[in-house]
């Protein structure tokens, strides 16, 4: 779909229209540069016979290439989880994985409490989109790579995620991987539209009391930096997304954890809000989405 001020209008119609032979919106970041020109275009003066009901929302990009995580990356967040006299120079960024075929859903009822868990928690992440390949990049070039931007949900088990009885105390992989544990949405933004992606406020509320609220600017390392360090170690493809960290405000600290059926509220300031709703665990196979 894409959204403009005319409303909501079936993107792959709208394509076709332009006699463009693109049918995925993954093959839009392939050439970002291009692309995105075009659906300035588009945008512009939509065919109003392409408008459709907004309805509930898919995620913006549904199957990304890869889902890289950064960890423990906002001074507060920190702070709250017990570190002490935070400085960036006594930090390392680190990062983790998202399956992305299986961890990404749209908004609505479908997230789902992972197997064998207590303690689900909640984060609110500025997700960036690459739209250019990018591989040893320095931090003044990493932003010549973003496509744009969206707002993650980065949905975890806390208890699954200590593993203290194993050498490395830590299970990255069952704490952080579980089925449907990043909700994205509710749009994607071009890096265009976002004159500062390190001054935008985010906030989450569950049930409709406020948990975090912050600004990218707490970051530890900015966006930039990120996407460099990231780059040294894989290349970064178009399509794939990064989780850019989470602000304080997360319900380990206060011992509070997610139920079946509570609702997590997301926004960030420029991007939009959606909200999704927590559904008891799940062992059913799901299909892949069209």
């Amino acid at each position: 779909m894409l959204e403009t001020k005319d409303g909501v209008h079936d993107l792959a119609k709208l394509l076709a229209g332009a006699g463009s032979d693109l049918t995925e919106v993954a093959e839009l970041y392939e050439d970002w540069a291009q692309n995105s020109q075009l659906l300035d275009r588009l945008a512009e003066n939509p065919d109003p016979d392409c408008r459709v009901d907004d309805g509930v929302r898919m995620a913006p990009l549904l199957y990304p290439g890869k889902v890289l995580c950064a960890g423990a990356n906002y001074y507060r967040h920190l702070e709250e989880m017990g570190v002490q006299n935070v400085t960036k120079d006594s930090q390392r960024l680190f990062f983790f994985f998202k399956p992305a075929r299986n961890a990404v859903v749209g908004e609505g009822a479908t997230v789902h409490m992972p197997l064998d868990t207590q303690q689900m928690d909640w984060e609110i992440e500025l997700g960036v989109v690459i739209g250019k390949a990018a591989r040893a990049v320095t931090p003044e070039q990493a932003m010549d790579h973003v496509a744009g931007y969206v707002v993650a949900i980065d949905a975890c088990a806390r208890d699954l995620n200590k593993a203290p009885d194993t050498f490395y105390k830590l299970d990255w992989v069952a704490g952080k991987a579980q089925e449907s544990c990043c909700p994205l949405g509710p749009r994607f933004v071009p890096a265009s539209s976002i004159s500062d992606p390190q001054a935008l406020r985010l906030t989450l509320s569950v049930n409709g009391v406020k948990k975090q609220d912050d600004t990218t600017g707490d970051m530890i390392f900015s966006i930039a930096e990120q996407i460099s360090t990231a780059s040294r170690l894989m290349q970064l493809d178009p399509g794939d997304v990064l989780l850019t960290g989470t602000p304080a405000g997360v319900g380990s600290p206060r011992g509070e954890f997610l139920q079946v059926g509570d609702r997590i509220e997301a926004e960030i300031e420029g991007i939009g809000r959606f909200e999704v709703e927590v559904q008891p665990p799940s062992t059913g196979v799901r299909k892949p989405l069209a």
